[in-house]
């Protein structure tokens, strides 16, 4: 997609389609509920020819100005656009920049199967909505809407047709902050790109996308945005120890990637480095521990935390920010085969110095085999220098049972460290919410055989496996976040297709630029 802005009035703007958005203004009346509940849906521009091209629509009271909704008006009098899009926020009084994300993705999806491929998309006036916005964050969060909504996952289709916008014009109008929306729209592109970087990774199925190939695709991303880069296999996975790390590899006939990306901004040489580790199951059949048939098509999506970090790297490469980051993306297939690890085995975690024993891990489910490899992951972040670290992983089903679809669990060993993940999610616009951690918890985990077992029983699950891995974090500022029943969007919404959502890539990117 072509992204570029135009200040010019949005009535002069010769286009495809003109999306435009629109809020419900209707305040509390007072005693008389029945004008309290009707909806005054109101434009959120101050061009009095797209007010009037779209004041009989507004006035029929068929059109509400809900969150996405949609009206189209064709061949609008008084303007140069073929068509006119009015594309819903809510209540004005609750509109945030998420809202305008999504709205923006909404008109591209509208625009997609119509055979639209040029959109301008009118950002809010100042008068309308901008308050307490700031107009970068705005423009940021439209072009990461526009694009994030313009991704489909039919790849393999041997008719695909491209039904992609082609073009998307940023329109602002001449009163507009010009350099503060420039620079929003450039970030947009970088980020909303990023973001269809880890989904086109996650869309892939597991025999287009092994743990050599995914090295291959880390390699070619370092490569073009320019990031220090290495991708290792098995002998390397010996030489460091770890054992957790290849107790899940052992039975795939497909080598493992340890894949390794370092972002050093020049002129800084010290302050923390921040480390990014991700689960990159490329496959996961649960192993000797063998999942259910049902839905196991879907077990691709198992290196989406892995995926969210290699997207987060190629914006970070991008944008620039004055901290160092390494990345680290543990890839393996988790198979059933005579090599497999069984239940009862006893593995050794990597240790984190050459005169400290790594932890003895007994594998009670081989279906919990992503805490394994994120378990050597972290140590190795550590043992390379980070002094903070995130981890992202499709870690359990229990965190779709506590949260649902919509949000993503987060822990953290560290207040402050949280907080600034906390402080990220405004600028990001995920959801994300904290659970708990501690003692409780670690004494489900001890095992009777070694130092600790891979699961701790049926209940509070995803705290389990979040302290399974503080035991490697240790002491060391941490946050984990798993992003199991947010990672595959089930169902299209109007701003977004089925298939994988790239969720965790913003969040990861704001916290990283919080240093």
């Amino acid at each position: 997609m072509r992204t570029e802005l135009s200040l010019a009035p949005i009535s002069d703007i010769a286009t495809e389609l003109l999306a435009v958005l629109a809020a419900d203004a209707q305040t509390d009346k007072g005693l008389n509920t029945d004008i309290a509940a009707k909806p005054q849906p109101a434009l959120l521009t101050t061009d009095d020819a797209v007010e009037a091209a779209a004041a009989g629509v507004l006035g029929t009271g068929e059109y509400k100005a809900g969150a996405n909704e949609t009206v189209l008006i064709h061949a609008p009098a008084g303007l140069k656009a073929k068509r006119l899009l009015i594309v819903g926020l809510g209540k004005l009084a609750k509109v945030t920049v998420q809202g305008v994300r999504e709205a923006a993705g909404t008109a591209v999806r509208f625009a997609k199967p119509r055979g639209i491929r040029e959109l301008a998309f009118a950002l809010p006036s100042s008068e309308g909505l901008f308050h307490a916005m700031v107009p970068h964050a705005v423009a940021r969060a439209a072009v990461e809407g526009a694009l994030v909504g313009d991704f489909d996952a039919d790849t393999y289709r041997t008719e695909r047709k491209d039904q992609s916008v082609q073009t998307l014009i940023v329109t602002a109008g001449s009163d507009a902050d010009q350099p503060s929306i420039e620079a929003g729209v450039r970030e947009g592109v970088i980020i909303g790109e990023s973001q269809n970087f880890a989904r086109s990774l996650v869309n892939e199925p597991g025999n287009k996308l092994t743990p050599t190939m995914l090295g291959e695709r880390a390699t070619q991303m370092a490569l073009e945005v320019g990031l220090g880069w290495e991708v290792y296999s098995t002998e390397m996975l010996h030489q460091l120890k770890m054992g957790a790390f290849w107790s899940v590899a052992q039975g795939s006939a497909e080598p493992p990637a340890l894949i390794v990306l370092r972002y050093e901004p020049e002129g800084v040489t010290d302050g923390p480095v921040l480390g990014l580790v991700g689960k990159g199951i490329t496959f996961d059949t649960g192993g000797i521990s063998i999942k259910p048939a049902d839905n196991m098509e879907k077990m691709k999506y198992d290196m989406a935390g892995g995926a969210a970090m290699l997207g987060a790297m190629r914006a970070i490469a991008l944008l620039k920010p004055k901290v160092r980051v390494i990345a680290i993306v543990c890839a393996a297939e988790n198979m059933p085969s005579g090599t497999a690890q069984k239940p009862g085995d006893v593995q050794t975690a990597m240790p984190l110095a050459a005169d400290k024993p790594g932890k003895t891990i007994e594998i009670i489910n081989t279906d919990a085999e992503g805490r394994l490899v994120l378990a050597d992951g972290l140590t190795y972040a550590r043992q390379l220098g980070a002094t903070h670290l995130i981890d992202a992983a499709t870690l359990t089903g229990a965190i779709s049972v506590a949260l649902g679809k919509t949000t993503g669990g987060v822990f953290s060993n560290d207040d402050a460290t949280y907080a600034k993940f906390a402080a990220a999610l405004a600028f990001s616009g995920e959801k994300f919410w904290r659970l708990p951690l501690g003692e409780e918890y670690a004494e489900l985990i001890k095992s009777d055989i070694g130092d600790i077992k891979n699961t701790g029983g049926r209940y509070g699950g995803a705290s389990i496996a979040a302290e399974f891995l503080h035991t490697f974090a240790e002491d060391t500022p941490w946050i984990h976040l798993d992003i199991a029943g947010v990672a595959w969007v089930e169902e299209s919404r109007p701003y977004v297709a089925k298939g994988p959502s790239g969720i965790a890539v913003r969040s990861i990117l704001e916290w990283v630029r919080s240093y």
